[in-house]
């Protein structure tokens, strides 16, 4: 049934990427990647605009996603999805929302189980929408950039790129929340310091 939605999809081309990433963070249970890869295989040259095609439709997708885990709850991904990406997800939530969403950029988890997350467990709509804005870009460009750069050669490439992509940034996600915190417990204990200092006054 889906396959041949892709199928259905593939052959309106870029528009057809543009619709599949739009759902795919509301509702689509296939990650774009799969039609963002046979698209570009066929015109390598346009694998860009292809990668800026899937990113824009994603982010104005975003907040749909985000409104319906809001009014829908939790509930609606059970019906779409594995449970095992829901549950992977929930404990990434659970330790660093932050952390979810830009690892869940990356990750083969469809990403509309982070959109939807997001609604359900009222986390902020405008910081999903920038760690969501960083996190497609590098998934959505580093597919269009294989390919533009090494053409039909860049198919064997693309197979495990979520897990290249994992292996530099999550590293990298680590460190980014370490000094987001070392930096929110510095400022805290400054305040504490002048409440103290204010009340001693």
């Amino acid at each position: 049934m889906f396959q041949n939605l892709i199928d259905t999809l593939m052959q309106f081309g870029i528009w057809g990427l543009f619709i599949h990433s739009f759902a795919d963070a509301i509702f689509f249970p296939i990650p774009a990647f799969f039609l963002q890869v046979p698209l570009s295989l066929i015109h390598p040259s346009n694998a860009l605009w292809l990668a800026t095609a899937g990113y824009v439709a994603c982010l104005l997708g975003t907040p749909f996603g985000y409104l319906v885990g809001k009014l829908l709850g939790q509930s609606v991904l059970h019906k779409f999805l594995k449970k095992s990406w829901i549950d992977s997800a929930t404990r990434m939530f659970q330790k660093s929302g932050e952390a979810a969403i830009l690892i869940g950029s990356f990750t083969p988890i469809p990403f509309k189980v982070f959109t939807i997350l997001s609604g359900c467990l009222n986390y902020p709509l405008w910081r999903l929408m920038v760690y969501a804005a960083f996190g497609r870009a590098v998934k959505f460009y580093a597919v269009g950039l294989l390919f533009y750069s090494y053409g039909r050669a860049a198919e064997g490439m693309v197979k495990d790129i979520s897990l290249y992509i994992a292996a530099i940034a999550i590293p990298l996600v680590v460190i980014f929340l370490l000094i987001k915190k070392k930096i929110a417990k510095k400022k805290a204990s400054q305040d504490q310091s002048q409440a103290v200092q204010s009340e001693s006054d």
